[in-house]
């Protein structure tokens, strides 16, 4: 299947959402789409690594900058890794140039609209349930886009 299939898959599964795909592209390159629930932000990337032959599909949420303080830091990470262990789907947290998200990523071989749909709520969904309630325990600020 070709990468533009798969764009087509993608926003498929944004259009269930009942949210216009085209409205939500990147607009500087192709395979990129964002979509905003209250005010977390999900980016969803679709892109090919040549060097494998083989196109991946990933959902992500940034949800807190890496705090400065490490003991702050220590326990915030105890927490996620703590979380980590029951969220499902493919659903972690990870850090990434001094942010953290929650992420899924997998080949998009043989994905369907259904399971694009799936990641993309499942990503949104944990991002607003956890978001939330990190902020608060730890005193932190949560990323917010308008």
């Amino acid at each position: 299947m070709s990468l533009k299939a798969y764009y087509e898959t993608v926003e498929a599964a944004i259009a269930k959402l009942g949210i216009d795909p085209v409205s939500s592209r990147g607009k500087e390159k192709e395979g990129l789409w964002t979509l905003t629930k209250k005010d977390i932000m999900v980016w969803i990337d679709l892109w090919e690594i040549e060097r494998e032959g083989r196109p991946y599909f990933q959902v992500m949420s940034p949800l807190f900058h890496v705090p400065e303080d490490k003991k702050l830091r220590a326990e915030l990470f105890a927490e996620l890794l703590q979380i980590n262990d029951r969220l499902y789907g493919g659903v972690a947290f990870t850090t990434f140039k001094k942010w953290i998200y929650l992420k899924t990523i997998r080949e998009a071989e043989g994905l369907s609209a259904d399971e694009a749909h799936n990641s993309i709520m499942r990503v949104g969904t944990y991002a607003e349930r956890h978001g939330e309630a990190l902020a608060h325990k730890f005193n932190i600020e949560i990323a917010r886009f308008k």
